[in-house]
């Protein structure tokens, strides 16, 4: 009987049934498409439904999360004034730091992420022609910087845009940002000397994702020890400032040693590379961590374990050598980001959760 049924699509203006293959309606001609294109996004739906209730269930949380691109960059498409970017960037000292009766809980709508992407953006264009169209080969050194810089650090304004406990000062993440990322790679390249290194086979994939995700994650557990972490939002912006150093860094040495080509194009892959990646593992580290010291048990506990093999399984295909390479890194990008929604719903639950576990305490 199910397998009848779809075979079949009712017509949108008769309600005749057609079969699914026709294009029109054998009783009043109306185009069929419209019903077609319903029922794809209703399985497309459901497939994203299934998808944020399953990552969901690593938080704790069995629902699935509802995913609103366009409220959630609603505020990108509006005008901002320089007022309100400094108010953004004015956070994280004690006099700026909200109290939690103050810390929003209801839906982030970042912003600034994308006026930075477009002056970046705009100073790479600015010395790539200087390069191309006036041969003048000083300009080189910068183009190989802001195009490496361009995507990790637009995206490192994101995660700092969603911290809604405003309790990190964007010094401390640029610092982040540089030592992190300096020291993530450092200890890659240890790992990989005690390793070897992978190449873009099966195997030798898992191998660079195992490596490379190992290697970040050392740094952002000593970070998130060492600043005593215990929000999932600091987590991931934590994560997400070493996965950009690291990024940036990486994307400069292929540059280097391919060109300018390669350097493009990495660079607007990192939407969906490394910042992402360790942003996910930042997170979920504190998740399962929370108010506690940072142990071993953490690194063991299967809520985690689940998004470190999902990073590792996203950076071991995005590696592998596939047929269809630019839909298979869509597919991964689009994966990576259902995640990091996830977790940002996870992060305004925990401010929900700690809010009302305050009143409580105060009523009793």
């Amino acid at each position: 009987m199910a397998e009848n049924e779809t075979k079949w699509v009712s017509c949108p203006r008769c309600g005749t049934k057609n079969q699914a293959a026709n294009k029109f309606c054998v009783e009043c001609g109306a185009a069929l498409h419209h019903q077609q294109q319903a029922d794809r996004s209703s399985r497309t739906e459901k497939i994203l439904n299934n998808a944020t209730k399953e990552i969901n269930s690593w938080t704790g949380e069995d629902t699935s999360v509802e995913i609103n691109l366009k409220a959630f960059f609603k505020q990108v498409f509006k005008k901002h004034t320089a007022d309100e970017t400094d108010r953004i960037f004015i956070a994280g000292t004690k006099e700026t730091t909200p109290t939690l009766s103050e810390v929003a809980d209801k839906e982030v709508q970042p912003w600034l992420f994308s006026r930075v992407f477009l002056s970046l953006s705009g100073l790479l264009l600015i010395l790539l022609a200087v390069l191309l169209v006036f041969r003048n080969s000083n300009a080189y050194p910068g183009l190989l910087f802001m195009g490496a810089l361009a995507v990790p650090f637009s995206l490192l304004i994101f995660f700092f845009e969603i911290n809604v406990f405003k309790n990190i000062s964007i010094y401390q993440v640029i610092k982040i940002f540089f030592v992190g990322g300096a020291f993530s790679l450092l200890m890659t390249v240890f790992i990989y000397s005690l390793t070897g290194s992978g190449n873009f086979s099966l195997l030798g994939s898992i191998l660079i994702g195992l490596v490379e995700e190992t290697g970040k994650l050392i740094i952002v557990a000593y970070f998130v020890h060492r600043k005593k972490i215990t929000h999932i939002f600091n987590g991931m912006l934590i994560g997400a400032a070493i996965g950009a150093g690291f990024a940036v860094f990486e994307n400069a040495g292929y540059a280097q040693n391919y060109g300018i080509g390669v350097l493009l194009v990495r660079s607007f892959g990192s939407l969906g590379s490394h910042t992402i990646w360790t942003a996910i593992l930042g997170a979920a580290l504190v998740l399962v961590k929370r108010n506690s010291p940072l142990r071993k048990e953490h690194f063991t506990d299967r809520h985690f374990i689940n998004f470190y093999v999902l990073a590792v399984l996203l950076h071991a295909f995005w590696d592998m050598q596939t047929p269809f390479a630019d839909l298979k890194l869509i597919a991964l990008i689009i994966i990576g980001w259902v995640a990091i929604f996830v977790l940002i719903h996870a992060g305004l639950r925990e401010v929900k959760e700690l809010k009302k576990l305050k009143a409580n305490l105060k009523i009793e």
